[in-house]
């Protein structure tokens, strides 16, 4: 049953306080110390427009003895359906690595974008249901909008979410994969999805339906695998754009006021974070979906490491350097998520305060595998959060530490960046790590290159010293050695 015009006050009323809940938890993740209530924030905002939605617009049947008609069976069913999916997610939320955070939420934004799909092709095989069709079954104008432009952006996000989780979980490379013609087959698609929708305002046959829905399962697939794991973050914080729009869409289809709004503020909020993102990159949101970052990049890389000279040092070289500084910047990446050394580092740090030492953390906005991905972990180690700064806020610290401890933070720490003009991170912000007195690098061998595929000149500078070791391990050694 949709949203019309009967719908009661304390409805209407409801949906608006859930907004207003969802407002107010964007509003508290956009800070650590924040971040809990905003989650709580969401979570009762969800909870008031589920129960809200069960009450009025509950399956209609046989009257019960207060004159209300209700289908207890499909009632109940609905009820199991909600039970089943609370607790997967309930159990997933509480078994998950947080190393494993960036490929859950792909994860789970494939399922909206599912959701999104699944509820348009209910609505068009039983428009009645819906109430958005005539006496005669033909569907409204609007509707058929509303219903393609959702079941295509659902459909997007679904197939492009299984990628991104497919390279993020390491059962894909995270190497950009080059089609031939992709461009040529990408946008082929894309004008042959808008025009499918307008032919579905004029004729609303099954085949035009679902192809619109094929041909969108098939352009989510193109359009991220040819996308390198450097840009991940980016792919990540897109999606979950994509699958706020397509809720919204879904909303407008349903005549529901808090799928609209729900969808609304993911859709744009995901849209500016993904903008921020590429800004921090220094590059334009088509370059990335276009793909292909660091692709061509990986063997010139690897080739520049041969017979370059660079230092190596040890646990104790690093404990003894970082003992005897007034200041040490820690840079966290994802090599310390994969080592899950976030708690060895916070033991770290925690020695070195007590030397006397001032500590504080660098977070470069596109660290890790998704947005946001260092400081939840950090967060989780119970790094205190005025000891993390963001990179326009840390940059200018550099000049004046001791020490710079990265700890698996390639692709944001290479002073390429800058100065290399051929290199496919040109112009991307970094952190300026090379300017502090001495650089401790973390990294398991120097063989290997960056999510982006090329290698850091960092590496060799005078003033870096490698610690060859997995990074949990080498911190806790560090930590042996501090004690």
């Amino acid at each position: 049953m949709g949203e019309g015009a009967a719908t009661p006050a304390w409805v209407m009323l409801a949906y608006l306080v859930s907004g207003m809940c969802f407002i107010l938890a964007l509003r508290g993740l956009s800070s650590p110390e924040s971040s809990r209530r905003g989650n709580r924030f969401g979570m009762f905002g969800m909870a008031l427009a589920l129960v809200t939605t069960l009450v009025h617009y509950h399956p209609v049947g046989t009257q019960n003895l207060a004159g209300i008609a209700i289908d207890y069976t499909l009632f109940a069913e609905i009820l199991v359906a909600i039970a089943i999916g609370a607790t997967i997610g309930l159990v997933t939320a509480r078994r998950i690595a947080m190393t494993a955070m960036p490929q859950l939420v792909a994860a789970f934004h494939s399922l909206v974008g599912m959701a999104a799909v699944l509820v348009g092709a209910a609505a068009f095989l039983n428009p009645d249901a819906f109430g958005i069709a005539d006496a005669g079954g033909l569907i409204h104008l609007n509707s058929r909008i509303e219903m393609g432009l959702g079941v295509a952006i659902g459909a997007i996000t679904f197939s492009g979410s299984v990628i991104a989780f497919l390279k993020l979980n390491g059962n894909m490379s995270g190497k950009p994969i080059i089609l031939p013609l992709r461009h040529v087959i990408n946008l082929g698609t894309l004008a042959g999805i808008l025009g499918l929708i307008a032919y579905f305002t004029q004729d609303q046959s099954p085949w035009i339906f679902w192809t619109v829905a094929g041909l969108s399962f098939a352009i989510g697939f193109l359009l991220i695998i040819p996308i390198g794991g450097a840009d991940m973050p980016v792919v990540v914080s897109m999606l979950n754009s994509y699958s706020g729009w397509a809720a919204a869409a879904m909303g407008f289809t349903l005549h529901n006021s808090a799928m609209i709004i729900t969808g609304a503020l993911v859709g744009s909020s995901g849209a500016i974070l993904s903008y921020i993102m590429c800004r921090a990159m220094n590059r334009s949101f088509l370059s990335v979906i276009s793909g292909g970052f660091g692709g061509d990049a990986v063997a010139a890389g690897a080739a520049a490491a041969i017979d370059r000279p660079w230092k190596r040092g040890s646990a104790e070289d690093a404990a003894f350097l970082m003992s005897q500084a007034e200041e040490v910047i820690i840079v966290p990446g994802y090599g310390m998520a994969v080592a899950q050394a976030q708690h060895a580092l916070r033991e770290m740090g925690d020695q070195l305060k007590k030397e006397g030492v001032t500590v504080k953390y660098a977070i470069h906005p596109v660290a890790g595998r998704m947005p946001g991905h260092m400081n939840v972990l950090l967060a989780e180690a119970n790094v205190p959060y005025d000891e993390v700064f963001e990179l326009e806020d840390i940059n200018a610290e550099f000049s004046r530490a001791d020490v710079a401890f990265v700890i698996g933070a390639n692709d944001v720490t290479n002073p390429a960046a800058k100065t290399d003009k051929s290199s496919p991170i040109y112009g991307m912000p970094v952190l300026d790590v090379e300017k502090a007195k001495t650089v401790l690098f973390v990294k398991r061998s120097m063989g290997g290159v960056g999510y982006a595929g090329v290698d850091n000149e960092l590496f060799y500078r005078d003033n870096t010293m490698m610690l060859l070791a997995d990074a949990k391990k080498m911190v806790e050694e560090i930590v042996k050695a501090l004690g």
